[in-house]
């Protein structure tokens, strides 16, 4: 029996978001995979300022998360990818970050599927998702998506492995 499908709401980050971002994802267990600890609030700050750019520009970008009582718990969307040295270069990496009080009920797939429908509907025909190679809860994600791993990959700061998932539209 399949549970049911959380109700989840995506918006175009706002100024707001970042110090709500910042406080979210300040938890070891939430940036294990990414870093190990949250970034500087003025990170957050850029990388929404960026996502509204590319919500303009494109379509879609890294939403905002926000559960059924329209609390931030985390972002979901997609974007091109950021790296240049490494990785899928020029292509649109779909990602998801949560909230560890949002773990486990549904909502990465939700918003994940989400996504893929807006960014189908902009016309991008091919998205990638970069999982680190230990995080199984990702890779899980990627699976219930219908994704098929793509490559392996290196990160060049951290020396991790990673998986290189990727599905077309």
């Amino acid at each position: 029996m399949s549970r049911p499908v959380p109700a989840v709401q995506l918006r175009v980050p706002t100024d707001e978001d970042a110090p709500a971002w910042h406080r979210v994802f300040d938890d070891p267990d939430v940036m294990e995979f990414h870093g190990g600890s949250s970034a500087e609030l003025s990170v957050y700050e850029e990388l929404t300022a960026r996502q509204r750019r590319h919500d303009a520009e494109r379509g879609f970008c890294l939403w905002t998360m926000l559960d059924e009582r329209g609390e931030v718990i985390g972002f979901t969307g997609a974007q091109p990818w950021p790296h240049e040295d490494f990785g899928p270069v020029g292509e649109i990496e779909i990602g998801w970050r949560l909230a560890r009080s949002a773990w486990g009920k549904g909502y990465a797939t939700a918003a994940a599927r989400t996504t893929l429908e807006r960014v189908r509907a902009a016309g991008v025909e091919r998205v990638v998702a970069m999982v680190d190679a230990r995080n199984e809860r990702s890779i899980a994600v990627t699976r219930r998506l219908g994704m098929e791993l793509a490559g392996r990959f290196t990160t060049p700061a951290s020396q991790q492995e990673g998986y290189c998932f990727s599905l077309r539209l």
